[in-house]
């Protein structure tokens, strides 16, 4: 995705924040590098970022969606206090010196849901491309953006649709399943504010009603679209690291923030086990 020159607007940026680790770490699929240069799209949002110092460099931002980013981006957190916490158990302190600038993004409920539900059985490539293809066929153009970069398309755009109006996508199984989503959350079935408040085993099994979500990817939804740091899903990577590390169970004293926890470790093991390869 091209760009071009565009007024720079900065924000200060956390201590230890690192917008790659932060976007390249699993939790979202609308970013690339362009060198030293990071764009990409949130919900109906464009921008490009680099790190300077103790600032953010954006462009293709407008002024007023500042405080859109800074939510996003989770300034508000202290993740100084979260990586303490973590680092007195000796794996985890070692997963938060491999990537101390994570953060877990704030996303829309709806584009993490319909994201992960397309990361099933997937790579982070495809994943991608995916979803690019999603946005461009049903989506809008993002003012501001370059060329062919459009918003992520609301449940209500996409309830109609049939599977053959997703084979473009060349999304497979999963398109029944994006949609079965949409109709749900656009029909009220799956709400947003309930998932934020309930206990967590209801707000998982609420999402289980989906078709072809299960608990990974249900946990995927509550951790990215609602910040439900107590969220934990468990893939391929976090079982490895579960089974090796952790046989008797996650230190319960994460409890509160173990989805924290939870990225950091993954990003760290998936790294790990590459370098074994």
């Amino acid at each position: 995705m091209p760009v071009t020159a565009n007024p720079i607007l900065s924000l200060p940026c956390p201590d230890g924040f690192s917008p790659e680790e932060t976007l390249f770490c699993g939790q979202c699929f609308r970013f690339e590098r362009q060198g030293d240069t990071i764009s990409g799209a949130a919900g109906a949002r464009f921008l490009s970022l680099r790190h300077q110092g103790e600032r953010l460099l954006l462009t293709h931002c407008r002024e007023e969606d500042l405080p859109f980013w800074e939510t996003y981006f989770d300034f508000p957190t202290d993740y100084t206090s979260l990586k303490s916490l973590f680092s007195q158990d000796e794996t985890m302190a070692r997963a938060c010196a491999f990537a101390p600038g994570i953060r877990i993004l704030r996303q829309e409920p709806w584009e993490a849901l319909c994201s992960f539900i397309l990361s099933q059985n997937n790579n982070i490539r495809r994943i991608s491309g995916i979803i690019a293809r999603l946005c461009q066929a049903f989506g809008e153009p993002i003012p501001g953006a370059p060329e062919g970069v459009c918003s992520f398309p609301s449940p209500q755009r996409l309830a109609p649709l049939s599977p053959e109006e997703l084979a473009p996508l060349r999304a497979g199984f999963r398109a029944k399943y994006v949609l079965d989503a949409a109709r749900k959350v656009a029909s009220g079935q799956v709400r947003f504010d309930f998932l934020a408040a309930a206990p967590l085993p209801q707000a998982r099994e609420d999402l289980m009603q989906i078709y072809g979500v299960g608990p990974k990817v249900a946990d995927c939804a509550l951790l990215y679209g609602l910040h439900r740091l107590d969220a934990f899903p468990v893939d391929t990577w976090i079982r490895k690291a579960l089974s090796r590390y952790y046989p008797q169970g996650f230190p319960p004293e994460f409890l509160p923030s173990r989805g924290a926890a939870q990225q950091f470790l993954f990003h760290y093991i998936r790294h790990l086990e590459k370098e074994r390869q």
